[in-house]
């Protein structure tokens, strides 16, 4: 009883997630749906298949083993080496857990203590906060800014002071679609060096990059033991609601967010866990033909959006557009994407909700491309109503 007053105050004023919001709102108003980013259409058929298939031999239909099952393990580290180069013990230094956000708020759980400061890259994920928040610890924002969504790294070096606890780092960045240079990774990957600091990686969007390449912090110099990796199946594989997610970090830092992982769902996913095994070792040609019809998408919608007034930002990665409203006369991104439904049927996201300096993102506002093209090509029709 004494902790809950102390939680409240720490979360007043988060309420209800966006996304709840605009979805509820989509389904009101039966609009469109480009606000919250997850597909319209299933993922490959045999990794469905591989599910019903575990659950039919009763693989995972009692609780899993606490750090996850020994096949899903091996088949993360597997695929870290794979497509990055590094190097995991299935045993020590993977951890599955309830979809990415688990991975985040355990991770933050663990790692921070009442007073440290976090810095964060925003706009930001909403639950970044509030993990933050329950933490007890103090975000610090370092704004992306547009029209180029790049991080100021002699701001960033400015932010850090002896409070400075940990960096938390999206790539590819969601809402942006900014995806990090090597440079850019390099440079932060010294400063975490230099002032002895922890860092963590939100990767889920790893695989959806467009021209772009993806590169891991924890490869670098000196980053190996100070970074917890994380990443998840379900925007690689379009099964978000399996919630199957991973940390990879050197067995110090796993053990630690174990800790805390145990406390919150504890295991969950069973028979999911095996069959995003089995996804994981997909051939290349999985991969590369995702990207390719991820990127036909995002082409379709920035296209459709650009003639219907909105300047769209590109996006290097994610599967989701940034647009300003401006052009078309609007100012405020919250007003707009409420009235919007009723305007056109279509639902998007903005981008104030993510940011602490909510002036940078008061016209900026956020659709998804992972829909079927007929549904992109309806609401882009929609759209040139405004």
């Amino acid at each position: 009883m004494g902790t809950r007053p102390l939680l409240n105050r720490r979360l007043a004023g988060m309420g209800t997630t966006v996304f709840a919001e605009m979805s509820a709102l989509a389904t009101a108003t039966g609009s469109i749906n480009l606000g919250q980013g997850f597909p319209d259409t299933d993922g490959p058929e045999e990794v469905r298949e591989a599910a019903v298939r575990a659950l039919r031999e009763g693989r995972g239909n009692q609780y899993p083993p606490g750090p996850g099952v020994p096949e899903l393990r091996t088949a993360i580290a597997e695929h870290q080496q794979r497509f990055h180069g590094l190097a995991y013990d299935p045993d020590s230094e993977v951890l599955v857990t309830a979809g990415a956000t688990e991975a985040i708020a355990a991770t933050l759980l663990a790692l921070l203590e009442p007073g440290d400061e976090v810095i964060a890259f925003e706009p930001f994920y909403d639950s970044y906060a509030a993990c933050i928040a329950m933490a007890g610890a103090t975000r610090v924002p370092l704004t992306l800014r547009a029209p180029s969504f790049r991080p100021d790294l002699d701001e960033l070096r400015s932010l850090i002071t002896p409070r400075t606890r940990l960096l938390l780092i999206n790539t590819p960045h969601n809402p942006t679609g900014t995806v990090l240079t090597a440079e850019e990774l390099a440079a932060i990957a010294e400063l975490a060096v230099e002032h002895d600091l922890l860092v963590a990686t939100d990767e889920v969007y790893e695989h959806l990059v467009f021209g772009a390449a993806h590169h891991p912090i924890a490869a670098l110099p000196g980053m190996r033991g100070r970074t917890v990796s994380i990443s998840s199946a379900g925007k690689t594989f379009s099964f978000t609601g399996w919630k199957v997610g991973w940390v990879t970090a050197s067995p110090d830092l796993v053990a630690a967010v174990r800790t805390a992982k145990q406390y919150l769902t504890y295991v969950s996913a069973g028979p999911f866990q095996y069959a995003v095994a089995e996804a994981l070792r997909l051939p290349d040609t999985y991969f590369d033909t995702l990207r390719a019809d991820l990127l036909r998408k995002r082409d379709l919608l920035v296209d459709g959006l650009t003639a219907a007034g909105f300047r769209a930002f590109t996006s290097e990665g994610t599967y989701f557009v940034t647009t300003d409203i401006t052009p078309l006369g609007e100012k405020d991104g919250i007003e707009f994407c409420r009235a919007l439904p009723g305007r056109c049927g279509v639902v998007a996201i903005p981008n104030a909700v993510f940011y602490d300096d909510v002036e940078a993102g008061r016209s900026l506002v956020r659709f998804t491309f992972c829909k079927k093209d007929e549904v992109l090509q309806e609401a882009v029709a929609r759209l040139r109503r405004l």
